[in-house]
């Protein structure tokens, strides 16, 4: 549509990962990427995992990440709506990147309009997934009881062990990676998308995180989804410009879509 500024959509940097070599190449092709579209985008959405850890004690915040909170922090100044979506490694976020980046802050899954298009928003994790672990560990990690006890640690120990735990946790998959695509029978968020569409068919487009996989599917005639990649390895985002919706991977350089 012509005049109108595009949205953009993009998650999973997991930044501050002790598993990830480049973490500071990283951030800066992030940060990039971000000052390439700021005079193009009217709205961004960070769909989750943008940190590997986070968590915020009453006066202190983690170290680092200054580039990227900068780039958001101008982006807001400038007008740019951002929404922030908590996924399983940030899922402590408080009120900070509200106040000091006047990001807009999503704990839970969003259905929103967007230039007349009906969309599903979410991190992805915990649906359509019927794992017991994985579930048992969420049901933990949001307790506010956890939240309680943890902000009485030292911020020396406590972000020590959210760091570790996250590296852990993604060293102990094969190469550090998530699995492949598992086929629209059985990966979890195709099913989800399927099923929570029986019920509400006006969804236009699902978009997730969480799944380190860049996929595009037709799920009916009118419903879509997507699955955005990541900031590790794929360097992918979606774009929408109120006609058509775009999967794409950023490369340096090059100049980004619309």
């Amino acid at each position: 549509m012509e005049g109108m500024k595009n949205v953009y959509f993009l998650s999973d940097a997991h930044l501050g990962s002790r598993a990830i070599r480049h973490g500071r190449t990283q951030e800066r092709r992030l940060v990039n990427f971000l000052d390439s579209i700021k005079h193009k985008a009217s709205a961004v959405y960070l769909l989750g995992d943008m940190f590997d850890f986070w968590y915020e004690f009453k006066l202190v915040v983690p170290k680092g990440y200054t580039r990227f909170l900068g780039k958001l922090s101008e982006l807001t100044d400038m007008g740019v709506e951002v929404h922030f979506f908590i996924g399983n490694h940030d899922i402590w976020c408080g009120d900070y990147l509200e106040k000091e980046c006047g990001v807009i802050l999503h704990r839970e899954p969003l259905t929103c309009e967007i230039y007349g298009k009906e969309f599903f928003l979410a991190h992805g994790d915990g649906l359509g997934d019927d794992d017991r672990k994985f579930r048992f560990l969420r049901t933990v990690f949001h307790s506010k009881t956890l939240q309680t006890l943890f902000s009485a640690l030292h911020p020396r120990w406590g972000v020590e062990l959210g760091l570790e735990w996250a590296k852990h946790s993604r060293m102990k998959r094969e190469d550090g990676r998530e699995p492949d695509y598992m086929g629209e029978d059985k990966e979890p968020l195709v099913l989800f998308s399927k099923e929570y569409l029986k019920t509400h068919p006006d969804i236009n487009y699902f978009i997730f995180g969480h799944r380190h996989i860049m996929l595009d599917l037709m799920l009916t005639r009118n419903a879509r989804m997507m699955i955005l990649g990541d900031w590790i390895t794929e360097f992918s985002y979606v774009v929408f410009d109120g006609e058509n919706l775009f999967l794409e991977q950023y490369i340096e350089g090059e100049t980004i879509v619309g």
